[in-house]
């Protein structure tokens, strides 16, 4: 098969330039009088800390554009000859590896120390005992906003406020503090209407997969839509912008009848419609990307792009309530619900964008996901008769991708629903 080069659309060309520009400000943040915030991307506060002109540093974000630069695996075995287990989280043993490393960042350029470590939790313990090395590294203050686990599968007024009480009393107060500033509510709503204009969009975008063919891959392809929105620009009139241009980008591919680019250009023929549930391989990424596209499989929805946000839901920043709406944001991030309202989600994607299987992408060193996800595997083919699959890796430790391992497991996988749709049992 002849695939062509692709062009970068014009959507990647300006997050390349904002990526570059946030991470210049922060090489520069502390000759410029600006302060540094390190924080998490599951229930991060990012409208807030724009209210007290703080720049946000996510850890995660750092280690996965890592393993995409070929660099964690010698910062994982760094911090792992300092004393850190095999069985830690490689996210963090790589933040560690990175900062004993001279803490460059994906543009060459020195991070700053952090003025606040600010730690929401959200559905993952490993999040803590992270922040709590990263205090004995750094010296640095920290604010904790403890988000309670949504075990019946749902937000209740009780959680709401008590999120909120500790946003009023112990979060802003720590940021007044760092940044010198008074909270500004009005700024606050102005960036969280910002928000949800581009929260609109990109629900529009993930939502074009459930066409066929789908004009987009909602695991691969998407890890880029979703970055600004994750991570600092959320609130942002650069976010508003780069999603109203990438909304638009997509929609010519729908009126074209086009799928997915790739790496190396347009996709072929689609031929499997796939959910997939977990983060990605990042060391490894474009090629676990290509053992799908070559086989004409497309991801349609993913868990993993909505691990910064469950907003194909219904939910908006919403600024007429801003506490309240950051409170729901955080209560409401993937990792934070439990496995029987993580299934039913899975369950609607498979359906809603007809989808003709369900494949796990198991994770050695991250418990927030892997756990639990044999049981949600098992529930979702119960409840869609579509078959499932299963396969493990790690995030940026590259000792545990198998290439051949992985590619076995996704061809006999897709040869299993050729084999159900020769006997009428798939579509």
């Amino acid at each position: 098969m002849t695939i062509a080069t692709p062009l970068k659309d014009a959507s990647q060309e300006r997050q390349k330039a904002m990526i570059a520009e946030h991470f210049h400000k922060l090489a520069v943040a502390h000759e410029t009088g600006r302060k540094a915030v390190y924080t998490f991307v599951p229930g991060n506060l990012t409208e807030l800390l724009l209210t007290f002109d703080l720049l946000p540093v996510l850890p995660e974000i750092n280690a996965l554009q890592s393993g995409m630069r070929q660099k964690s695996g010698d910062y994982v075995q760094k911090a792992e000859k300092m004393g850190h287990s095999e069985d830690v989280c490689a996210y963090v043993k790589c933040d560690i590896g990175m900062l004993h490393s001279g803490n460059i960042g994906p543009t060459g350029e020195r991070l700053p120390s952090p003025d606040l470590l600010l730690l929401s939790y959200t559905g993952c313990f490993t999040f803590l005992k992270w922040f709590e090395l990263l205090k004995e590294e750094y010296k640095a203050p920290v604010a904790m906003l403890h988000v309670p686990y949504q075990s019946e599968g749902r937000i209740t007024p009780t959680m709401r406020d008590y999120v909120v009480k500790q946003l009023k009393e112990v979060i802003i107060p720590a940021l007044e503090r760092i940044s010198g500033k008074k909270y500004d509510e009005e700024k606050l709503r102005h960036h969280l209407a910002l928000s949800a204009k581009a929260e609109d969009d990109l629900v529009h975008v993930l939502e074009t997969a459930k066409r066929r063919p789908s004009p987009i891959d909602a695991y691969f392809g998407a890890v880029y839509y979703v970055g600004p929105i994750f991570s600092s620009f959320r609130g942002t009139t650069d976010a508003v912008e780069y999603y109203q241009l990438l909304r638009a980008e997509i929609d010519e591919r729908v009126a074209r009848g086009e799928g997915p680019v790739t790496p190396d250009g347009a996709m072929g023929p689609e031929r499997y419609r796939l959910v997939v549930e977990g983060p990605p391989n990042w060391t490894s990424f474009r090629e676990l990307w290509k053992m799908f596209y070559l086989e004409g499989a497309v991801v349609v929805a993913s868990t993993y792009t909505k691990v910064g946000g469950v907003y194909d839901d219904g939910f908006r920043h919403d600024p007429s309530r801003p506490l309240e709406s950051l409170a729901d944001y955080c209560l409401g991030c993937y990792t934070n619900r439990n496995l029987r309202a993580r299934s039913d989600m899975l369950i609607k994607y498979v359906k809603d964008y007809d989808a003709d299987g369900f494949l796990v992408h198991s994770i050695k060193s991250c418990d927030s996901f892997s756990a639990g996800q044999l049981l949600i595997l098992n529930q979702v083919e119960k409840a869609t008769g579509r078959p499932g699959g299963f396969f493990e890796s790690d995030l940026v430790d590259p000792r545990y991708f198998s290439a051949a391992n992985i590619k076995n497991r996704v061809e006999s996988y897709l040869q299993m629903i050729e084999q159900r749709r020769a006997a009428g049992a798939v579509r």
